[in-house]
């Protein structure tokens, strides 16, 4: 497999996913880059397309856990994810969805974003089917609310 046609095919998706649980443009772009780093180490072997979008999908989430329970994270205030205006309502809904907690953050993501279906989502995150269920109409209600509030 070509690195550019691998690189083309998932680096909008890495830095989407670290955005949504860093909610810090530079640490999505440093995560992005590791995870290439470790695919060009590693030089996994996929058996399809779905599975090489797992494996950076997974890799991406534990990359960005490990940065949350770093000392540095924990003990030092970095603020608040700056205001971006965007022309691209996608990129909009995508920052609103930022706003809510990452339990439904996560999900609305991979469920809308990345195409995959509730119970690829239970299998991806480890997570009991129903609960993610549970978390998309949860996750929909509270990002209903955001867009109303922002006016759209």
């Amino acid at each position: 497999m070509d690195t550019k046609e691998v690189f083309d095919r998932q680096y909008n998706r890495i830095y989407r996913i670290a955005l949504l649980y860093l909610k810090n443009p530079a640490d999505a772009e440093d995560v992005s880059q590791t995870i290439f780093l470790k695919y060009l180490e590693k030089k996994p072997h996929f058996k399809s397309i779905e599975h090489e979008k797992a494996w950076f999908i997974t890799s991406t989430k534990n990359q960005c856990k490990d940065i949350i329970k770093s000392f540095w994270n924990k003990n030092v205030d970095l603020g608040e994810l700056p205001e971006q205006e965007s022309s691209q309502s996608g990129e909009s809904v995508v920052l609103l969805i930022l706003q809510l907690p990452e339990k439904y953050s996560e999900i609305l993501y991979l469920y809308y974003y990345e195409g995959y279906k509730a119970k690829e989502i239970s299998k991806l995150l480890h997570i009991n089917e129903s609960t993610i269920q549970t978390r998309l109409s949860d996750g929909r209600k509270k990002l209903k609310k955001i867009l109303e509030k922002e006016g759209y």
